[in-house]
């Protein structure tokens, strides 16, 4: 029953206010990391807990479905399309290029397969969006969450560092934010990194808000690669489970928040379409991003911090092969395009 789950619920959303503040304050950390590690912290010492577990449980699953699917309505598919095509080549071949590393290095390093997916997802999609969104899909725990979000952090705030300097010393244009807004949006995982990188660039050549716009553009485009992984992977996964004698069900193989993500996203641009301000559905965007944050608290109270640290060495070292590669293959790519 619902009430046996509202105080779990309320417990992260009095961790969520606080990581939001503080993510509003710092957005190259962003309100998620910090949700994780006051979660974490918070964990350490809070023993007696049994009447939270339940609602915990519930916020770090469907509460992060949910964030999911309102997700979706921050995706007008026309304004993608018209101007997100530029960049699919790029976009396809760091997706690609990640997932591939990815499952190399999970071999190589013998690394548990739901660590590797997260990461791979992770470094190649949209960061933390297509980490709640694999992480249901696979039935990766909490733990596992919370290490692939932790590896993420690490490489996008060092992206949203150094990629400014990286784009004057390779000679991006200082007179367009085309070059480098493609660069950062397919280079850079997470929202908050991409949009700090891109600002940057802005502030320091005087662009207004060209590098920034062209970024946003691209990294929406890279948000919709999360229905066909997402689906793929849920595929696969059924199929691993009815070999393991587990009954195959239509259900978990075709994720429902996934198809209603969708039909989010194509209700924003038909209505869009037909005259309707998109602001209408800022607010369904927002709270989707306090959802995320909502549900990291509640995964970051269900990790324990002692072993993420012990385990933590093979995760960063792929996440940075990921990292470095996606990076490599970008500048490659649109040197090849003719971008810069």
């Amino acid at each position: 029953m619902f009430k046996d789950k509202i105080y779990g619920i309320v417990a992260c959303l009095i961790i969520a206010i606080p990581a939001l503040l503080i993510g509003n304050a710092f957005p190259v950390i962003g309100g998620p990391i910090i949700a994780i590690i006051l979660g974490m912290a918070i964990a350490v010492f809070w023993k007696k807990r049994e009447k939270f577990d339940e609602g915990i449980g519930f916020t770090s699953k469907y509460v992060l479905q949910t964030a999911v699917v309102f997700l979706g309505f921050g995706l007008n598919l026309n304004v993608i399309l018209a101007t997100g095509i530029q960049s699919l080549p790029i976009i396809i071949g760091t997706i690609a290029t990640a997932l591939i590393v990815a499952y190399v290095m999970k071999r190589i390093l013998s690394m548990e397969r739901n660590s590797a997916i997260l990461i791979g997802v992770g470094s190649s999609i949209c960061g933390g969006s297509a980490i709640a969104a694999t992480a249901p899909v696979i039935d990766a725990n909490d733990e596992e969450v919370a290490q692939s979000i932790s590896v993420i952090f690490f490489f996008n705030v060092i992206a949203a560092i150094i990629f400014p300097m990286l784009g004057k010393i390779l000679g991006f244009s200082t007179t367009s934010g085309d070059p480098f807004g493609i660069f950062a949006g397919t280079a850079i995982n997470d929202t908050s990194s991409v949009t700090a990188a891109a600002a940057t660039w802005d502030n320091m050549w005087g662009l207004g808000s060209q590098t920034l716009d062209k970024a946003a553009t691209v990294k929406l485009t890279r948000t919709l690669a999360i229905i066909p992984i997402t689906l793929v992977l849920s595929l696969i996964t059924q199929r691993q489970n009815s070999f393991n004698g587990v009954k195959f069900s239509l259900k978990r193989a075709l994720p429902l928040f996934v198809i209603f993500f969708v039909i989010a996203s194509i209700i924003t641009t038909i209505s869009v379409s037909m005259g309707v301000d998109a602001s209408l559905f800022l607010p369904l965007k927002e709270l989707s991003k306090f959802f995320i944050i909502m549900a990291m608290a509640a995964i970051g109270l269900n990790t324990d911090i002692v072993k993420l640290v012990r385990s933590g060495g093979k995760p960063i070292v792929l996440g940075a092969t990921c990292w470095f590669a996606i990076t490599v293959v970008s500048l490659l790519l649109q040197h090849a395009l003719g971008f810069w």
